[in-house]
């Protein structure tokens, strides 16, 4: 599994100062997809001593790292999810999946946070009430759809 760039960002995950890793190698070639860069097999590989150099960087100024991407090899995320969790207790994890079913390669004790669904142009992402992708907050294995706070209230 490779990476293309990372960031730190405010609006992928309620709440959080994120870390977004963005994931190369996209299966899910969604239709007016905002990041075509990331279908190729492009970047540097995402391990664990690449996760913790990026880690170190980042460890005081984030409270939650999010992969964005890896529907192409879901174990090495979920892997890397777990290697995290043991290593950064207090860091909050997401997984930005375009996929419309969680992978059984995944488990949710790795996961705080978990968004699913393609990419659908005409249903817009998840900052719009048409939305058909749904961002879930994950307590005791159990999957809370908080898709809405995306949503302005008007």
């Amino acid at each position: 599994m490779k990476y293309v760039n990372t960031g730190v960002v405010f609006q992928e995950i309620p709440d959080e100062v994120t870390l977004s890793i963005n994931i190369s190698n996209c299966p899910c070639h969604c239709i007016g997809c905002h990041s075509e860069y990331l279908w190729d097999d492009i970047g540097d590989p995402l391990n664990a001593i690449s996760l913790g150099s990026l880690l170190h960087d980042y460890a005081h100024d984030i409270t939650c790292l999010c992969f964005m991407g890896g529907d192409a090899e879901p174990q090495s995320v979920n892997n890397l999810a777990s290697w995290v969790r043991d290593n950064y207790p207090t860091l909050k994890i997401g997984w930005y999946s375009g996929r419309s079913k969680l992978s059984e390669e995944i488990s949710l004790d790795n996961f705080d946070y978990i968004k699913l669904g393609p990419y659908i142009e005409a249903k817009g992402a998840l900052n719009k009430p048409t939305t058909n992708q749904r961002l879930y907050s994950i307590h005791s294995g159990e999957m809370t759809d908080i898709t809405e706070r995306f949503w302005k209230k008007r």
